[in-house]
């Protein structure tokens, strides 16, 4: 079934050849929802001019708004039909409570899996077809925006390359429209995240060069913010992709975000440092060869607070490499370091009560920043201004609940222990890891962000 305006018919041909010259027109079903029609034809797709259509108007438009509001209409009927003059049916035993439960979840899991499979296939087809059929990119952008609430299920996101919609979707990154790019790069994040078996897929693909194209290069600045965050995604605890990504020079892309105006783009960039650093010893060096030290010192004194956050959280990183302890920095830097970190604990002495909360993280970086590099507790330690009152538990509290939602998380692999992380330079026998492919240069961060 289709959902199209109130005002509308909809027009189908039967079959591969036609049986008249006329299209046979279908009329509302007066049993269904005043803004549904009944398609005899519906399993059986024409490849033509009358498909094509019928798509336009059935995936294009209708969405699963369609499916929200039949249920929401059965609701409220139902509500209407009970109005509590006669005794109400006894209590279902927990044997029809379970098959009703099953019932649904079968039912929304072919719904959703029969939809995905539709909007792979309007997005298999050309462009130029598309765009004849009067098929918009904004009609595309709200298709993978759609697909992108499907996916947030991992079973679904695993199901998107079955039902062949993982290629269609990579390979609208290299879509001409900066907006449909950036919306490509938020479904394979979602794709991708926590979710081991699909970031596999999506190498295989070769989803990583384009993302990594537009994360560099691309000259609309949300596009790149978008790229990054998938790239993030797909790398994260997936050794072929951090392998990748050091060898395409991905360093260089994370230096050049950090110069970006776009606090929101330092933020993603400081965050994946931030998870390089920690997770590889080898990169400590690299990092610091390349200047990234100094970058994040200027960041440090940024005016937004989570862009100060992931820079001290980045320079803790370098401090607590012993082997970069006293190289990492000049004499000079160093100097200006113990200003800066000065500068901050000054700014938090003089902040008010309700800022002071929200800083918690930052005041902590600062002392643990403080104690790495000169062996001592700084001032806000010595005035109170450490752990404030009613903030002595640094200890999340216990999740009490979090084992009845297990089977919805996605499965995220152990972080590996501090003695058994990656590094590179031990692979190739010690040394620094050294960066392949041409840095990027300097490229305008024009776009909205």
């Amino acid at each position: 079934m289709g959902q199209i305006g109130p005002a509308h018919s909809v027009c189908v041909r039967l079959g591969g050849a036609r049986s008249s010259d006329r299209p046979r027109k279908f009329q509302r079903d007066p049993s269904l929802s005043p803004t549904f029609v009944a398609h005899p034809d519906y399993r059986t797709p024409v490849v033509g001019g009358g498909f094509l259509r019928r798509q336009r108007r059935r995936i294009v438009r209708v969405g699963m708004a369609g499916d929200r509001l039949s249920w929401a209409g059965l609701l409220k009927w139902s509500l209407s039909y009970f109005d509590g003059s006669r005794p109400s049916r006894a209590a279902i035993s927990e044997e029809e409570r379970r098959w009703l439960a099953e019932a649904v979840e079968r039912h929304m899991m072919v719904d959703v899996v029969s939809r995905m499979r539709e909007i792979a296939l309007l997005m298999s087809t050309p462009l130029s077809v598309l765009e004849a059929q009067g098929i918009t990119p904004d009609d595309i952008e709200g298709l993978l925006a759609e697909l992108q609430v499907h996916v947030e299920s991992i079973d679904m996101a695993n199901d998107l390359h079955s039902v062949g919609g993982l290629v269609p979707v990579i390979k609208y990154l290299r879509n001409s429209n900066a907006r449909i790019r950036a919306r490509a790069a938020d479904v394979v994040t979602t794709v991708v995240q926590n979710n081991p078996t699909s970031q596999q897929l999506v190498m295989e693909a070769s989803g990583f060069e384009p993302l990594l194209s537009n994360f560099t290069s691309d000259p609309d600045l949300t596009a790149r913010i978008k790229a990054l965050g998938a790239l993030s995604s797909l790398i994260r605890n997936n050794k072929p992709g951090v392998s990748a990504f050091r060898l395409a020079n991905g360093y260089a892309g994370l230096k050049d975000a950090l110069t970006s105006e776009s606090a929101r783009f330092q933020r993603k960039a400081l965050n994946l440092t931030h998870y390089l650093l920690s997770e590889s010893r080898s990169d400590c060096s690299v990092f610091a060869q390349l200047g990234f030290p100094r970058l994040m010192m200027h960041l440090v004194s940024s005016d937004d607070l989570g862009v100060r956050e992931a820079a001290l959280g980045g320079l803790l990183e370098l401090a607590r490499d012993t082997t970069l302890r006293s190289r990492s920095l000049p004499a000079a830097d160093h100097d200006r370091l113990r200003q800066l970190l000065w500068a901050c604990i000054e700014r938090i002495r003089t902040m008010a009560p309700e800022d002071l909360d929200a800083a918690r993280e930052e005041r902590q970086l600062v002392d643990s920043l403080w104690i790495a590099c000169y062996h001592e507790p700084s001032r806000l330690h010595e005035e109170g201004l450490l752990v404030l009152p009613g903030e002595e538990c640094f200890e999340q509290p216990p999740d009490v609940a979090g084992r009845f939602f297990e089977p919805l998380r996605r499965s995220s692999p152990r972080r590996a222990p501090s003695n058994e992380r990656s590094d590179p330079g031990d692979e190739t026998g010690g040394g620094v890891m050294l960066l392949l492919g041409p840095a990027p240069g300097n490229r305008s961060n024009s776009g909205s962000n």
